[in-house]
């Protein structure tokens, strides 16, 4: 499923029109993502939660010339799925 298809899809069960889904995908869309980017976490109830991890920074090995390359601190998007998708999904 691709983002056509999701807003289709709501468009479909809400009774909006498809530009109207679209928005309200959208919106969804950057309210988590503004979240985030402000550090704190979504938690959709039944859903799962949106987290950010911190990642260190480290070393690396570049594979082709084996030369030593350092590997900036960076911040990740994390999904831990709720009991009711996970109960869905088995």
């Amino acid at each position: 499923m691709n983002k056509n298809d999701l807003v289709a899809q709501v468009a479909e069960a809400a009774g909006l029109s498809k530009n109207d889904a679209t928005k309200a995908v959208d919106a969804v869309f950057e309210g988590i993502a503004g979240a985030m980017k402000n550090g704190d976490e979504v938690r959709l109830v039944g859903f799962g939660t949106f987290a950010i991890a911190e990642r260190a920074a480290s070393e690396g090995r570049n594979p082709r010339t084996g030369e030593k390359i350092s590997i900036p601190a960076s911040k990740q998007p994390k999904f831990k799925p709720g009991k009711n998708l996970k109960d869905a999904l088995n």
